[in-house]
C-alpha cells in the first residue's frame, strides 16, 4: 500500500492542476445539485419495533382523529394573590385564553380546564393538540401559541408552556465557526507557518463542502431526516483537520531530512498517508455500526458522516499532495529546520520518562480511569423532558406549576391504546382494562375510554403518581404491558401504551439494549483491522481496551456532573437529570473514532521505527517523538470545539459537548500518550508477536512503508549505475 500511495502523492504532486480541477469540479456540481435536486428533509422520528411506535401507527389508521404522535403542549395557569379560579372574573380570562389558544395557528383542539376538571383553586392546565407532529410545528406557531396568553399575563396571571410542542429545534450556534478559529491557532503555533496552518483548514473545508452537498443532493431521492448531516458535518471537519494535519506534519519532517518537494510529498502520502488509511476505515467502521441500532435517524446519521469521513481521506491522498505541489517549500517554517541544540523535545522527554517509570505510570493511570469510571455505574438513560429545562425556560416553569397543582405525573400522561376488533363486547372489554389499570401501583388517575367511529378502539389516558423520567413510571409502563396477555384471554382485546413518555422508555431500552451488540461489532472488527495494520496481536487488544477505559471513565464523569450535579456551578450546567439515551451510542461511534486515529498515528511510527531496525523500547520514543506534537494539536483542537457545546442553553448539548471533550481529553493524553507509552516500553519486542502461521494468513499492507524504502533504495542504486 505504502508504494501506491507513494505514487498516488507523486502523480497528484505532478499533475496538480488536473486534480485541484478534478475537485473543484466535484464541489461545484454537487453544489449545483445540492441546489437544484436537494429535497425537504423530515423531522420527523420514528422508533420501528417499539409498542408505542406500533400503537401511534394503529391509531393512524384506526382513530386518525385522535391524532396520535401529533405535538401537545400544556399550557399552565395560575391566578394572580388574593384570587381563585372560582372567581367570576378569573373564569372568564381563562375562558378567553382558551378561545385564543383555538385560533392558535396549527392548532387542532383545546381541552378547556373547567370541562376537563383540570383545574384547582388557583392553578389549571388546557391540554393543547396540533395536527402534525412536533417536530413540524415552526416557530411562528410556537410564538402565536405564547402570544395567545399575553391579555392574561397582562391582568396578573402566570401562564407558561410545556410540552413537545414547544420544545422545538435548538438553534445552532457558531460552535463550527469558533473551532475553525482555535483550529488555526493551534495548527499556527505547532507548525509555525501560515501556510503549513492554512492546508489543513482548506482540505477540511473542502472535504466537508463536498460532503454536506453530497448529503443535500441525496435528499432529492432519499426520505432523510433534517438531523442528518449534523454528525457529518462534526466528523468531517475534526477528521478533515486531523489527516491533513499528520500528512502535513511528516511532510515537513521530509523536506527537513532535505528530500526535494515532490519526493517529500511521496514519502509523506506513502507512510502518514498510510495510517490516514486505517485510521479513516476504523472511523467508518463504527459510523457504519450505527446501522444495526435500529433507529433509522442514527443509521442515516452514521452513513452521511461515514461518507463524509470517506471524503476527508481521499482528498488528503490526492488533494493535499497536489496543493503542497502549490506551496512547495514554504510548507517549512522555522520549526521544520533541524535543531541543533542538542534539547530534545518535550514529546520525547516525556516518552523517556514514561519508560523509565512504565510500572507506576501504568498503575497510576489506570487506577485514575477506574476511579473516574465508579459514578458510571448509577447511569440513568432517559430523554429530554420539560423537568430537565433550563430553570428560567417557560418548560421548566410550566413543569413545576403543574407539579404544584396536580402532581408530576400529570406532565407525561401514559395513552393506553385498547384493540377491540376480535372482543366480542368491545365496551365491557374497555370497562375491564379501566378498571384493572386503576388498580396498579403509582397510578393517580383513569379516564374514561373514548371509541373510535367504529367502535374497534378506544384510547385510555392514564395519569401516573411520579414524573416522567421516574423509575416508578417505567414499572407502571411495564405493569400496564403485562396486563394485554390477561385482558386478551378474557375479553379477546390487546393493550398497548404509547404517548410521548412510553415513547421515550422504550427509546431509552432499545438504545441500551444495542448498546452492547454495537460495542462489540465496532471493537470487534477494529481489532481485526488493526491486527492487519500492525501485524501484532497485543496492540489492538491494547488499543481496544484503552477505549474502553476511556468510555467508562467519561460516562463516569458525565454521570458525576449531568446527573448526580458535580461542578455543576463551574460549568455553568443549569439541570440535573437522567443522561440522554442516544449520547452514549453517539459518544462510543464518535470517540472510538477519534481514538483509533491517535492510536494508528502514534504507533505506526513506532511500528516503522522499530521494523526499520531500531530497538524495541528505543522505537517507542522515536515513534512517540514524531508523532507526539501531532496527536497533541488535534486532541488540543477537538477539546475546544467540544468544549464550546458547554456553554450552550440547552442541558442536552452541554451534555454531548462535555462528553465528547472530557472523551477526547482522556484518550488522548492518558490513554494513547501515557498508557501506550507505558505499555508498550514494558513488553518491548514481545508487542509486535504474531503466530507464525497468522503471519502467513495476513496480507501484508506495509503501513510502516518497508516495501516502499527498499523500492525507493532500488531506485537510487539504479540511478547511481546509471550516473
Amino acid at each position: 500500500m505504502a508504494t501506491l500511495l507513494y505514487r498516488l502523492a507523486r502523480f497528484s504532486f505532478r499533475r496538480r492542476w488536473l486534480v485541484a480541477s478534478v475537485w473543484t469540479a466535484i464541489l461545484l456540481v454537487l453544489g449545483g445539485g445540492a441546489l437544484t435536486l436537494s429535497g425537504q428533509m423530515s423531522n420527523s422520528v420514528t422508533i420501528p419495533g417499539t409498542e408505542a411506535q406500533q400503537a401511534i401507527d394503529h391509531l393512524k389508521d384506526k382513530f386518525p382523529q385522535a391524532a396520535a404522535g401529533n405535538a401537545t403542549a400544556r399550557v399552565a395557569i395560575e391566578a394572580p394573590d388574593g384570587q381563585t379560579l372560582a372567581d367570576p372574573a378569573a373564569r372568564a380570562t381563562v375562558e378567553d385564553l382558551v378561545g385564543k389558544l383555538k385560533s392558535a395557528p396549527g392548532v387542532a383542539a383545546v381541552a378547556d380546564p373547567y370541562q376537563a376538571k383540570t383545574v384547582t383553586e388557583r392553578i389549571a392546565v388546557a391540554q393543547v393538540s396540533y395536527k402534525v407532529p412536533a417536530p413540524e410545528v415552526t416557530d411562528s406557531d410556537r410564538e402565536a401559541l405564547k402570544s395567545a396568553a399575553n391579555a392574561a399575563k397582562s391582568a396578573g396571571f402566570t401562564v407558561e408552556f410545556g410540552g413537545d410542542a414547544i420544545q422545538g429545534v435548538p438553534a445552532t450556534e457558531a460552535t463550527e465557526g469558533i473551532g475553525v478559529i482555535v483550529a488555526a491557532i493551534v495548527l499556527a503555533i505547532t507548525f509555525g507557518s501560515i501556510v503549513a496552518a492554512g492546508l489543513p483548514l482548506l482540505t477540511a473545508l473542502i472535504g466537508v463542502g463536498v460532503g454536506m452537498a453530497g448529503v443535500m443532493t441525496v435528499s432529492g431521492f432519499v426520505d432523510l431526516n433534517s438531523n442528518t448531516p449534523i454528525l457529518a458535518l462534526m466528523l468531517g471537519l475534526a477528521v478533515g483537520i486531523d489527516y491533513a494535519l499528520f500528512i502535513v506534519s511528516r511532510y515537513r519532517h521530509e523536506l527537513a531530512e532535505g528530500h526535494d518537494p515532490e519526493l517529500a510529498a511521496g514519502r509523506s502520502v506513502g507512510t502518514a498517508g498510510s495510517a490516514v488509511v486505517f485510521a479513516g476505515l476504523t472511523v467508518i467502521i463504527a459510523l457504519v455500526g450505527l446501522t444495526v441500532v435500529g433507529i433509522p435517524i442514527l443509521g442515516q446519521m452514521g452513513i452521511a458522516a461515514a461518507a463524509t469521513v470517506a471524503v476527508a481521506v481521499l482528498i488528503a491522498l490526492t488533494l493535499l499532495p497536489a496543493l503542497l505541489g502549490f506551496a512547495g517549500r514554504k510548507v517549512a517554517g522555522k520549526r521544520a529546520r533541524p535543531k541543533h541544540d542538542g534539547k530534545p523535545a518535550m514529546g520525547e522527554r516525556w516518552a523517556r520518562y514514561v519508560g523509565r517509570h512504565r510500572v507506576p505510570v501504568l498503575v497510576t493511570a489506570v487506577v485514575g480511569l477506574l476511579v473516574v469510571a465508579i459514578p458510571a455505574l448509577s447511569m440513568q438513560l432517559g430523554l429530554p423532558t420539560d423537568a430537565t429545562a433550563a430553570p428560567e425556560s417557560t418548560q421548566r416553569k410550566a413543569y413545576d406549576l403543574i407539579s404544584k397543582g396536580f402532581g408530576e405525573g400529570t406532565n407525561g400522561p401514559l395513552i393506553v391504546v385498547i384493540d377491540s376488533a376480535d372482543a366480542p363486547d368491545p365496551r365491557l372489554a374497555a370497562t375491564e382494562a379501566t378498571d384493572s389499570i386503576s388498580r396498579l401501583p403509582d397510578v393517580a388517575a383513569v379516564t374514561q375510554a373514548q371509541f373510535n367511529a367504529a367502535g374497534d378502539t378506544a384510547l385510555v389516558t392514564v395519569i401516573p403518581k411520579s414524573g416522567p423520567s421516574s423509575e416508578e413510571t417505567e414499572r407502571l409502563v411495564a405493569s400496564i404491558r403485562d396486563q394485554s396477555d390477561r385482558l386478551s384471554g378474557a375479553t379477546g382485546a390487546k393493550l398497548s401504551v404509547t404517548g410521548q413518555t412510553a415513547l421515550q422508555i422504550d427509546v431509552s431500552e432499545k438504545l441500551a439494549g444495542a448498546m452492547l451488540p454495537y460495542l462489540g461489532l465496532i471493537v470487534g472488527l477494529a481489532f481485526l483491522l488493526l491486527m492487519l495494520v500492525f501485524r501484532s496481536i497485543i496492540v489492538p487488544l491494547k488499543a481496544t481496551l484503552g477505549f474502553l477505559g476511556s468510555v467508562v471513565a467519561t460516562f463516569g464523569a458525565v454521570v458525576a456532573v449531568f446527573q448526580w450535579g458535580w461542578l455543576t456551578d463551574l460549568l455553568g450546567v443549569s439541570s440535573t437529570g437522567p443522561i440522554m439515551s442516544m449520547l452514549p451510542i453517539l459518544l462510543i461511534g464518535v470517540l472510538f473514532g477519534l481514538a483509533m486515529d491517535y492510536q494508528v498515528f502514534l504507533v505506526t511510527r513506532m511500528r516503522e521505527d522499530y521494523v526499520h531496525g531500531a530497538d524495541a523500547r528505543d522505537a517507542v520514543v522515536s515513534g512517540f517523538k514524531h508523532g507526539a506534537r501531532v496527536v497533541v494539536a488535534a486532541a488540543l483542537i477537538m477539546i475546544s470545539v467540544f468544549a464550546g457545546f458547554i456553554a450552550a442553553e440547552l442541558s442536552l448539548i452541554q451534555s454531548i459537548g462535555f462528553a465528547l471533550a472530557f472523551g477526547v481529553l482522556v484518550d488522548a493524553f492518558v490513554v494513547r500518550m501515557t498508557i501506550v507509552p507505558a505499555v508498550m516500553s514494558l513488553l518491548g519486542k514481545h508487542a509486535w508477536w504474531l503466530p507464525k502461521w497468522l503471519q502467513r494468513a495476513l496480507p501484508n499492507v506495509d503501513v510502516e512503508g518497508e516495501s516502499l524504502a527498499k523500492h525507493l533504495g532500488e531506485r537510487r542504486e539504479l540511478e547511481g549505475a546509471r550516473s
